[in-house]
């Protein structure tokens, strides 16, 4: 269950926390097993696995959006204790706008349902636009934007809102190789100036690595927590980090826990075939 107390806080903690699903045949699925991990404050944390593991899953359940079957979360503030659950914002995959409200208004939307008044909502959804560099297009639309340009706009209806959580769920996995590099450096530069709680969901070693304070590698089904990394680099990182030794040695630590890994649920796919 999702366990929220009083005061404000942005660490998260996971405790054994399991998920159990009915399967297309009525055939029960553990997603999760025994999950315990904690997101530390004003941190990034990535969380890469093979597909299918749950990374995704367990972003869902911190976010609220779906019951454990088993274990707990917990929100804590800076002095270790049980604490509300904080303002949080999700970045999807998927670009999510209104096609028929303009940049600025799809930013200022989360605003506009809270009730917050039109020039208001308008000063902080252009504050937040230029914090993701797309100052100048207020007033287009998303059929005029490029894919990278419409999923800034999407980062930046996340920012508006202030999160003291931001949760990314491989916010760069339907974009260009080219456009993802470009897009990779920018949302360090953002989520470092932020200072907030962030969890990045990625298949992408190279962008866990780029953007993440600890990377958490998680199993095959049922996905379980294989280990966790911390990421030492210099910030603010570039694609200039992946030229330093320190970020191969990373990739390696990274690429050898998950090889395995992956294989399994690779076989274990092709069993269901």
């Amino acid at each position: 269950m999702i366990q929220a107390a009083s005061g404000l806080g942005a660490t998260i903690t996971c405790e054994r926390v399991g998920l159990t699903y009915s399967g297309k045949t009525g055939t029960p699925v553990q997603a999760l097993q025994d999950v315990t991990v904690r997101i530390a404050r004003g941190k990034v944390t990535a969380i890469i696995g093979p597909s299918g593991c749950g990374k995704s899953t367990l972003l869902l359940i911190v976010r609220g959006l779906l019951r454990p079957s088993a274990g707990r979360v917990q929100f804590l503030d800076e002095a270790g204790r049980p604490t509300a659950v904080p303002r949080m914002a999700t970045v999807w995959q998927s670009f999510n706008l209104f096609p028929w409200r303009t940049v600025i208004d799809n930013v200022a939307f989360g605003l506009e349902l809270k009730g917050i008044n039109r020039d208001e909502r308008r000063d902080k959804a252009t504050h937040a636009l230029t914090r993701v560099d797309l100052s100048g297009f207020e007033r287009k639309y998303p059929r005029q934007l490029s894919g990278g340009m419409r999923q800034r706009v999407g980062l930046a209806r996340a920012l508006v809102m202030e999160p003291e959580v931001l949760l990314l769920d491989e916010p760069f996995g339907a974009l260009d190789a080219q456009t993802r590099l470009v897009l990779q450096e920018q949302l360090a530069s953002v989520v470092e100036r932020a200072g907030t709680t962030a969890i990045l969901v990625t298949h992408s070693i190279e962008e866990a690595i780029l953007l993440a304070d600890t990377v958490v590698v998680m199993t095959a089904r049922p996905g379980r927590i294989a280990a966790e990394i911390a990421i030492e680099l210099p910030r603010p990182r570039s694609l200039a980090t992946t030229h330093l030794s320190g970020y191969r040695a990373a990739f390696d630590q990274i690429y050898n826990l998950l090889r395995d890994e992956v294989v399994k649920a690779m076989v274990a796919e092709a069993g269901t075939v």
